[in-house]
């Protein structure tokens, strides 16, 4: 199983980032995906989670509004779009793949991506 997190970097405040992190070693599409991020000194928060097919969203109140997940299926592969980006999003972005059946729970998590936001 993994999942490879890419897309952050360097940007300036105001500024727009597209994570996407790319699964492989599990059914993607039986999963719901969520990222979540860490900035220094913090503990890990989550931001967002999309369902399994896609259908459904959901977002951390402080993140409504700038962040956008969604999923592609077919690729394998989860996105987040942040906009007007701040420097208090400064953090390492993990995405997390989650299901559950019965008794049975699988939780995978990626290595992270660094997003620094600064002039």
């Amino acid at each position: 199983v993994q999942l490879v997190e890419s897309g952050g970097g360097l940007v300036q405040p105001g500024g727009s980032l597209r994570l996407s992190c790319a699964a492989s070693g599990f059914t993607f599409s039986s999963y719901a995906m969520s990222w979540y991020r860490q900035a220094p000194g913090k503990e890990r928060e989550w931001v967002a989670i999309i369902s399994s097919n896609g259908g459904s969203t959901n977002y951390a109140d402080s993140m409504k509004g700038r962040f956008t997940i969604s999923r592609d299926n077919a690729k394998n592969t989860v996105y987040l779009q942040i906009n007007s980006l701040k420097p208090e999003d400064t953090a390492v972005y993990y995405c997390n793949a989650y299901a559950a059946w019965g008794s049975f729970e699988y939780d995978y998590w990626g290595q992270g991506t660094q997003v620094t936001v600064s002039s």
